[in-house]
C-alpha cells in the first residue's frame, strides 16, 4: 500500500526537503500552504516538485486543516507549520502562542474522535530547553525545560499537548526535538543566512557593514536535509515517542562569522557591528543536543558537517549574485 503524507507547512525549508525525501521513498505527498499576497513567496521552494497536491490552510483556522485531512486521508501527518522566528516572537507573543501552541488542540481533538490510526509528527524545538544544560554539556529528553522566549513557550505547550494525548488516548503522536538546522533554503532573516548572504554582499561591494546581535550564543547546527530524514524514521518507528535530532556539536555565532569571512578572505572586524536591537530580551546562551538514542534506535546520523553545510550555503549565495 502506498503511504500518504500530509505536510503542514510544505513550502518552508523543512517542508520542501521533507516532500522531496518522502517522494524518494515512494510516498504520495500532499501539502498545506498559507496564502501569501505574492504567490512566488509561498511556492518558490516547492515549484520544482512534481506529483504533489497542495491546499490552502492555516493553523489558526483549524477547519481548513481538518477539511484537507478528510479529503486526502493521509497515513502520516507532519506538522511543520509555525511562526518560526524566535526574535519576532517577542514582538507578537500572542500570535506566536496561538499559532505554535493552542492551534494544535483542535487537531488533536479531531484525531481523538475521528482519526485514531493516523501517525502524527509535531515539530518541537530545542528552544524549549532555554538555558537548562546537563552537567556533561548536553540537552536530552530528561533535561528540565525552561524556555526563554514566547516561541519556546509555545513550542513547549504543543510538546506537552502531544505527550498528553498520546498517553491519555493511545494515539500515535511523536515529538521531534530538532536543534538548529540550516540550508540554502533558509530565509535571510535567520542568523545563519543573514551572515552568509551579508558576507557575500560585502565581498561584492554591495554593502560595507553587517549588524548582528549576540556573538557568543552557541547553537548545535545541522542541515535540514539530514533532519527531515529523521522525521520519516520517527513516524515509522514501532512505538510513538519523543526524539532528539542534533549533531552533538556546538558553535558560536562568532565561530560562524569567522569561518564565513575567512572563506571569503574578509576581515570581519572591519564589517561586523553588534546592534543591541538584535539582542534578545532573554538570551538563550547554549544548545547542544544528545541524539545518541536517535542514532542507535533509528539508525540515523547526520551526513553534513558544520563546514560542509556552510560551504553549501555560501556557494548558493555566491551563485545567486552571479545570476
Amino acid at each position: 500500500m502506498i503511504k500518504k503524507a500530509l505536510i503542514i507547512g510544505i513550502s518552508g525549508q523543512d517542508g520542501s526537503y521533507l516532500a522531496e525525501h518522502l517522494q524518494r521513498h515512494n510516498y504520495k505527498v500532499y501539502g498545506i500552504v498559507r496564502r501569501h499576497s505574492v504567490a512566488e513567496n509561498q511556492n518558490f521552494r516547492i515549484s520544482s516538485l512534481k506529483n504533489i497536491e497542495t491546499y490552502y490552510g492555516d493553523l489558526l483556522d483549524s477547519q481548513s486543516i481538518i477539511d484537507v485531512i478528510k479529503k486526502t486521508k493521509p497515513t502520516e501527518i507532519y506538522n511543520l507549520g509555525a511562526m518560526s522566528q524566535v526574535q519576532v516572537s517577542f514582538n507578537i507573543p500572542k500570535f506566536t502562542i496561538e499559532t505554535n501552541g493552542l492551534a494544535l488542540v483542535d487537531l488533536l481533538e479531531y484525531f481523538r474522535k475521528n482519526f485514531k490510526d493516523v501517525r502524527f509528527y509535531q515539530a518541537s524545538s530545542s528552544e524549549m530547553f532555554g538555558n537548562s544544560v546537563e552537567k556533561n554539556g548536553f540537552q536530552k529528553l530528561t533535561t528540565n525545560m525552561q524556555p526563554v522566549s514566547p516561541y519556546g513557550c509555545a513550542k513547549l505547550l504543543a510538546y506537552n499537548l502531544v505527550n498528553h494525548y498520546r498517553h491519555a488516548y493511545g494515539l500515535f503522536l511523536c515529538n521531534g526535538i530538532l536543534f538548529n538546522h540550516e540550508s540554502p533554503r533558509r530565509g535571510s532573516n535567520f542568523i545563519s543566512t543573514k551572515i552568509i548572504k551579508g558576507a557575500v554582499e560585502i565581498k561584492k561591494g554591495l554593502r560595507n557593514k553587517l549588524e548582528v546581535g549576540n556573538l557568543d550564543s552557541y547553537r548545535d547546527w545541522g542541515h535540514s536535509k539530514d533532519y527531515v530524514s529523521a522525521m520519516r524514521l520517527i513516524l515509522n518507528y514501532k512505538i510513538p515517542r519523543n526524539w532528539i535530532v542534533a549533531t552533538g556539536k556546538s558553535y558560536s555565532v562568532r565561530d560562524l562569522i569567522t569561518y564565513v569571512f575567512k572563506k571569503l578572505d574578509l576581515n570581519f572586524n572591519k564589517h561586523i557591528v553588534v546592534n543591541q536591537k538584535y539582542i534578545r530580551p532573554h538570551e538563550l546562551n547554549f544548545l547542544r543536543g544528545d541524539s545518541k538514542e536517535t542514532r542507535s534506535k533509528l539508525k540515523w546520523k547526520p551526513s553534513y558537517t558544520f563546514e560542509r553545510m556552510i560551504d553549501e550555503m555560501l556557494n548558493h549565495w555566491i551563485e545567486n549574485y552571479k545570476s
